[in-house]
């Protein structure tokens, strides 16, 4: 899509300013996060061994960042989330029911198209939590988004104390749909327009089960066949005033059990993964089952700070087009 300014933009707040809130989002949110969760920060790595399966693979089709490492003897991946680690972490660090872990998630999706919301560079706060059998419901799901939504909106409202002149709002009631429904109730526009649709009426929406195809035959959206479990996932949307859209803060979903794991790689095609150390560890249920998910650092700053480029609270490279259009209007990236 490219890069988008809107027009009359203008940010609310400088460079010193921004810098200062920046800290102060990622200092309070994760505060706030833990204590509404009960997780405990921990260490993560940057990069993985491919050989053994734990590295995100998104969509499918993303390369992820690829380098030698001659004092091993191995080549290394850059990781592209940390939602197989997180679940391996947890059992290894013994973590019990209730209590889980969050960590800062840095990668680098080569792929990945840049616009207003998009970068090759990803930060987020990865968390994963342990669940009991029982919990693996829509309900506990549901409850989950309530509680994460609730910390954004608490540190929006200490964020407006210490910046005046901040003026965006958020919904705390949050909408939730299943992508079918939005199939149904949006037949004629494609899942993004939906999305746009559904958030500029309800303005906090969660779109629940991504991954499975639909009744027209595709998904709503990719999904890796061995992390979420398609019936028990979703994606956290706000309405972002100053762009006029959808925006995505989070990816998230209760994860596979064995079960669903083995019918979502057939479903995919991809039945060879259940030999890697992993995958055969969770089939044979010597893994935590567990809820997770990613929460964007710089787009949780874009929403809090009414920003219309992610550029403004990151850094990052960007194209020729991209940095034309934003001097154009006076906005400045980081």
């Amino acid at each position: 899509m490219g890069t988008v300014i809107p027009q009359g933009y203008a940010p609310v707040l400088g460079l010193y300013d921004t810098q200062k809130a920046i800290g102060l989002i990622k200092q309070i949110f994760q505060t706030k996060l833990c204590a509404a969760l009960h997780l405990k920060r921990v260490t993560a790595p940057l990069f993985v061994d491919p050989a053994t399966g734990l590295n995100d693979d998104l969509n499918g089709v993303e390369r992820p960042v690829t380098f030698d490492v001659p004092a091993i003897g191995r080549e290394a991946v850059v990781v592209h989330s940390l939602a197989k680690w997180k679940r391996l972490a947890l059992h290894e660090y013994d973590f019990h029911v209730g209590n889980g872990l969050v960590t800062d998630m840095n990668a680098i999706r080569r792929d990945e198209e840049m616009d207003n919301l998009h970068s090759i560079y990803v930060d987020q706060w990865d968390w994963e939590k342990v669940i009991s059998r029982e919990m693996r419901n829509e309900a506990f799901l549901r409850r989950t988004v309530q509680d994460i939504v609730n910390a954004i909106c608490g540190t929006l409202d200490e964020l407006k104390w210490q910046f005046g002149a901040l003026d965006t709002t958020l919904c705390r009631d949050v909408t939730f749909f299943t992508s079918q429904e939005l199939e149904d109730k949006y037949p004629d526009l494609t899942p993004k327009e939906r999305e746009n649709a559904v958030c500029k009426e309800y303005k906090t929406v969660f779109v629940e089960q991504i991954g499975g195809a639909l009744k027209s035959g595709k998904p709503h959206d990719g999904r890796a066949p061995d992390y979420d479990d398609w019936q028990l996932n979703g994606d956290l949307l706000f309405w972002h005033e100053p762009l006029g859209c959808a925006l995505e803060i989070s990816s998230m979903g209760i994860r596979v059990d064995a079960e669903s794991m083995a019918r979502q790689l057939r479903l995919a095609g991809c039945e060879e993964r259940a030999k890697l150390p992993f995958h055969a560890a969770l089939l044979r249920d010597e893994l935590p089952l567990t809820i997770g998910g990613g929460i964007g650092q710089s787009r949780l700053c874009m929403l809090l700070l009414g920003k219309a480029h992610v550029g403004e609270v990151q850094v990052s490279l960007w194209d020729k087009a991209t940095r034309e259009a934003c001097e154009a209007a006076g906005v400045v990236l980081l």
